[in-house]
């Protein structure tokens, strides 16, 4: 090494010696709190997507976002946009998709890309894209009527599951508040975790929603170890309206459900909000993403 050389860095490492370990530990990209292993749920920028798929991606990714949740899958492809196409935007600004959103097609039987519509191809695509996790999305009403309806969808879900892990994705049930109400004197939900097979099926537990069902995430973890791979964590707002806000301007306890991460199996969340009060998802997001460096994982 020259004399000049060494002297340069001995004089860099001779400044860092005075600089407090907790400032240096707090510019580390390890200390990032849950931020550093966030994903997107791309709903959340529905309208932008329509209106420009490759610039919203590239926003994402600038904020922080490094695992997208993908929705909007048609006869093999998203917002128009070929699996090869999607492939080549996320590579380049370096993201990942994780999973993706699907409807079961019973209330829409000539949508391509459903559960009963095409669905081998729908898994194939998911894991040409590199998804590990497809999940059923929501129920219509007309498809969730009686308790029947959701042992008919046990059924699906666990046929699905079946051919998904030939592809070597997981299949997934993402929820709302509904499926936590009595019905025919039972829990919807409750009823698909005893019914759907441990191993082909996995949850997708929406945070949001089971606050305003007034379910403790936590209580279904350790009765459930294992079994939610998945979170959706986006905050619900104080007061009557409980609307969706960005992570950490509601009342949901963070810290709390993140210390519990290992007991639900945690492999990847998403930051979702449908809706914004500001009219203004980008900046919602972003709000998210910084909170979240403040959360750590158990």
């Amino acid at each position: 090494m020259k004399r000049r050389k060494f002297i340069q860095q001995a004089g860099m490492l001779s400044s860092l010696a005075f600089i407090p370990t907790s400032i240096l530990s707090a510019c580390s990209p390890q200390n990032q709190g849950v931020a550093k292993e966030a994903g997107l749920q791309l709903y959340t920028l529905r309208e932008a997507l329509e209106k420009d798929f490759k610039g919203t991606i590239e926003k994402a990714a600038n904020i922080g976002y490094k695992n997208l949740e993908f929705f909007n899958y048609s006869d093999g492809k998203y917002f128009g946009n070929s699996i090869k196409d999607v492939k080549s935007i996320l590579d380049e600004f370096g993201l990942k998709a994780k999973s993706s959103h699907v409807l079961t097609g019973w209330a829409m039987p000539d949508n391509v890309g459903t559960m009963t519509n095409d669905w081998e191809r729908t898994v194939a695509d998911a894991a040409e894209l590199g998804q590990t996790h497809i999940a059923c999305a929501y129920l219509f009403d007309s498809e969730r009527e009686s308790i029947d309806d959701y042992k008919k969808l046990s059924d699906l879900l666990n046929s699905c599951g079946e051919t998904a892990k030939e592809y070597g994705v997981q299949m997934a049930y993402h929820n709302h508040d509904f499926e936590f109400q009595r019905l025919d004197g039972k829990i919807p939900y409750d009823l698909l975790l005893s019914q759907c097979n441990v191993n082909l099926v996995k949850f997708e537990l929406d945070l949001y929603w089971t606050a305003r069902a007034g379910v403790d995430p936590v209580e279904y973890f350790k009765n459930n170890e294992g079994r939610f791979p998945l979170w959706h964590v986006k905050d619900m707002g104080a007061g009557e309206e409980q609307f969706f806000s960005a992570v950490g301007e509601g009342v949901i306890d963070w810290q709390k459900i993140f210390n519990h991460a290992s007991t639900a199996g945690l492999k990847q969340f998403f930051v979702e909000q449908d809706d914004t009060k500001s009219g203004k998802p980008f900046e919602e997001i972003t709000k998210s993403y910084k909170y979240l460096k403040g959360i750590k994982r158990s």
